[in-house]
C-alpha cells in the first residue's frame, strides 16, 4: 500500500514539473521596449506590440524579439566631392527604430545589423547627393543651420557729416545639412519596416593633404575682405573729412565776412563820433590837445633821451607855451 502511495506521490510531483514547463513555454513576456513575433513552424502568426503577458501554444509557437526603442548607428566618415570639386569628411550619426516589426523581421531576417547596413547606404547616397550639390562655402555655412550677415541700415535722414551707411550683422535662420540630407533620404527604407528619424552631422573636415591649401586660400580671402572694408572706410572717411573742410571753410567765410561788416561799422561809427566831436566847437580844441599830445608821445617812444623839436607856430608848441 505503501508502495502505491509513494508512486502517486512521484505522479503528482511529474504532472506538475510537467504543469509548470507546460506553463512556462505557454507564457509569452513582452517589455515597454520591444516587439514579440509568435512563430509557428517558422511562419510568423501573430505581432505582440503591447507590452505585458501573453500566451502561445507550448512546444509548437515560438517567440522572437524585435526592438522597439529607439536605436543610435554611428556611421563611418565618408568622403565626399562639394560642387566645386573640394573633397570634404563628413562624419554624422543616424536615430531610427523599427515601425513594422513584420516587414523588418521578412525583410531584414530580423537584423539590426543588416538594418544598419541598408541604413549606410541609404544615408551614404543622400549625403553625397546633398554635398555634391553645394559648394564648400554653402556646405560650412549650413553645417549648423545659421548664417551671419552684415545688412546695410539706411533708415533716416542722413546729414552731410554722418556716416552714410551704417552696417550690423544679423543671424539669419537657414535650412541645416542635416535637413538637406533628410530630404534627399526619401521613403525607401520604409520598404524594411523602419523609420529614420534623424540624421546629425558630428563633423566637417578636410582630408590632411587639402588643409594646408584650403586654410590659405581663407586666409587670402579673408585679408582681400579686410582690406575691401579698409578701402571703404577710407573712402567715408575722406567724404566725411572733405564734408567737414567744406563745412569749416563755409564757416571761416561767413565769420571774417561777419567781422568784417563789425570792424566797418566800428569805423563808421568812430568816424561819426569824431565828426560829431569835431562839428562842436567848443569840443574841437579839447580833441586837437589830445591829439597832439598822442602825436608827441608817439614820437617820443623808443629811447629815453629823444628830444623833440617844434616850430614856434606849431599847435603842440603853443599849447606848451600857452597861447
Amino acid at each position: 500500500m505503501s508502495k502505491v502511495k509513494k508512486a502517486g506521490k512521484v505522479g503528482k510531483y511529474i504532472l506538475a514539473v510537467l504543469l509548470l514547463l507546460l506553463l512556462g513555454n505557454s507564457l509569452v513576456v513582452c517589455r515597454e521596449d520591444e516587439y514579440k513575433l509568435i512563430r509557428q513552424f517558422g511562419k510568423v502568426q501573430r505581432v505582440i506590440a503591447s507590452s505585458g503577458l501573453s500566451f502561445k501554444l507550448p512546444f509548437v509557437q515560438s517567440a522572437d524579439t524585435v526592438p522597439k526603442e529607439i536605436l543610435i548607428y554611428d556611421l563611418p566618415a565618408s568622403d565626399v566631392i562639394t560642387s566645386d570639386k573640394k573633397s570634404m569628411i563628413v562624419d554624422s550619426y543616424v536615430l531610427w527604430r523599427v515601425a513594422d516589426p513584420l516587414k523588418f523581421t521578412q525583410t531584414l531576417a530580423n537584423s539590426v545589423y543588416n538594418a544598419e547596413n541598408r541604413i549606410n547606404a541609404i544615408v551614404y547616397n543622400a549625403t553625397k547627393n546633398t554635398v555634391s550639390s553645394m559648394t564648400q562655402d554653402e556646405v560650412i555655412k549650413s553645417r549648423d543651420g545659421k548664417m551671419t550677415i552684415t545688412v546695410e541700415n539706411t533708415e533716416g535722414e542722413v546729414e552731410s557729416n554722418d556716416l552714410i551707411l551704417e552696417e550690423k550683422q544679423e543671424v539669419v535662420e537657414i535650412k541645416s545639412l542635416s535637413e538637406e540630407i533628410m530630404d534627399n533620404i526619401g521613403e525607401g527604407y520604409q520598404q524594411y519596416g523602419i523609420t529614420i528619424l534623424a540624421v546629425e552631422v558630428k563633423m566637417l573636415d578636410l582630408p590632411d593633404d587639402n588643409k594646408q591649401a584650403v586654410y590659405t586660400r581663407m586666409i587670402s580671402e579673408r585679408e582681400n575682405i579686410a582690406a575691401q572694408y579698409t578701402a571703404e572706410g577710407a573712402s567715408q572717411a575722406q567724404m566725411i573729412q572733405n564734408t567737414t573742410d567744406k563745412e569749416v571753410s563755409i564757416m571761416l567765410s561767413e565769420a571774417n565776412a561777419q567781422a568784417e561788416q563789425l570792424i566797418a561799422e566800428g569805423e563808421a561809427e568812430y568816424m561819426r563820433i569824431l565828426s560829431d566831436a569835431y562839428a562842436d566847437e567848443s569840443r574841437s580844441d579839447f580833441y586837437s590837445f589830445v591829439r597832439s599830445l598822442d602825436a608827441a608821445k608817439e614820437s617820443l617812444k623808443g629811447s629815453k633821451e629823444k628830444t623833440l623839436i617844434l616850430p614856434a607856430d606849431s599847435p603842440i608848441a603853443r599849447i606848451f607855451m600857452g597861447e
